[in-house]
């Protein structure tokens, strides 16, 4: 699989030293479990599609012991919901193991900085142009869409009060780093809150109260 990267990361990277002789990139993030969905009104359409399409998505269907009509709107609403706007807003696909390699190959107050100065801006930016708004429960929607687009598996409970997200990402500590920067200026000077967050080479959680 693929991660989601922002092109003005990229450029970032760029004109980075850390980077010369390199190829720069970086990532963004994942799967996210997320509550039953409320029932969705539905409509009957019909479409002309190629034989091999139509070939490669039975087999699909088979293969992930899924109906085939369940998977072709997963298919077109993940194309409605995310992939209609990558090239709006300048995403690209970057490989785990490159990813992973970028990451290690900067400091710590490189990617603090990348966070702070790029990060936060890129990530509302993206989040308010897809959702037209900028709320918790928009920003957290968004996340979790981001996150079913990318390679970083995310648990989200609630008790009480209490949201926890995890993140298993094993990207190195650095890219836990970025994340947590982002995710910290974002409900501080965004949303007036402050997040408990946690990190390790393969690992982030954060919680926060409603």
């Amino acid at each position: 699989m693929t991660l989601i990267i922002i092109r003005s990361l990229v450029l970032y990277f760029i004109t980075t030293k850390a980077f010369s002789g390199t190829t720069p990139v970086f990532c963004s993030m994942s799967t996210l479990s997320s509550a039953p969905e409320r029932r969705k009104k539905t409509i009957t359409m019909t479409f002309r599609l190629d034989e091999g399409v139509v070939t490669t998505l039975r087999g699909e269907s088979e293969h992930s012991h899924t109906s085939l009509n369940t998977l072709v709107n997963q298919i077109l609403q993940r194309y409605a919901e995310w992939d209609i706007y990558e090239p709006k807003l300048g995403f690209i696909s970057l490989s785990r193991p490159v990813a992973a390699e970028l990451f290690n190959r900067v400091s710590k107050q490189e990617i603090m900085h990348l966070a702070e100065h790029i990060g936060k801006n890129a990530t509302n930016d993206a989040a308010l142009f897809m959702r037209a708004k900028m709320d918790i429960n928009s920003f957290l929607s968004w996340l979790e869409l981001r996150m079913e687009t990318s390679s970083v598996e995310i648990s989200h409970n609630v008790e009480g009060d209490i949201h926890t997200y995890v993140m298993k990402h094993d990207l190195g500590e650095n890219y836990s780093l970025y994340q947590k920067t982002v995710l910290e200026l974002i409900f501080r000077d965004i949303f007036g809150k402050n997040i408990d967050c946690k990190i390790s080479n393969t690992m982030l959680s954060f919680r926060f109260s409603t």
